[in-house]
């Protein structure tokens, strides 16, 4: 973190404002950004990438009404499916869905090509939505 944070005032002229009224919006999203590359950085330095996407704990934690049962049981059974993708798709789908990157950064990131970080996306989602509805079918014949 402290690195991130090094970064961001040695490199704080490129920051640019637009709109003032943004600025503290516009400010998060760079820190933020600039948090991610100095993490992926540490990581890689550490030959620890496919450890990159791991979902925290903290994500359990679902926030919900102790009424939304079926909402927290479905909202535990994707965090298992997504835990159990291959490292490779998760740290792509990771990274588009959660860290909203776009394909190119990703790519630029992981030092992969542009089709291959495409490519992950689509398996990771092809593999979730047959484990959805497989999960489906089993519920649908137990009722």
């Amino acid at each position: 973190m402290n690195d991130g944070f090094v970064k961001l005032f040695t490199h704080f002229e490129r920051f640019r404002i637009s709109d003032d009224e943004e600025i503290e919006k516009l400010l998060l999203g760079y820190l933020k950004k600039i948090m991610i590359n100095s993490a992926i950085d540490e990581l890689r330095k550490e030959n620890m990438l496919p450890e990159i996407g791991g979902i925290p704990e903290n994500v359990w934690n679902y926030s919900g009404k102790e009424d939304e049962a079926d909402q927290q049981l479905l909202y535990k059974d994707i965090i298992i499916m997504i835990k159990e993708l291959p490292p490779q798709y998760r740290i792509v789908f990771n990274m588009y869905v959660i860290d909203g990157y776009n394909h190119i950064e990703i790519a630029s990131l992981l030092k992969i090509p542009v089709g291959t970080s495409k490519s992950h996306l689509s398996k990771a989602r092809m593999i979730l939505r047959d484990n959805f509805k497989k999960m489906e079918d089993v519920k649908s014949c137990s009722i």
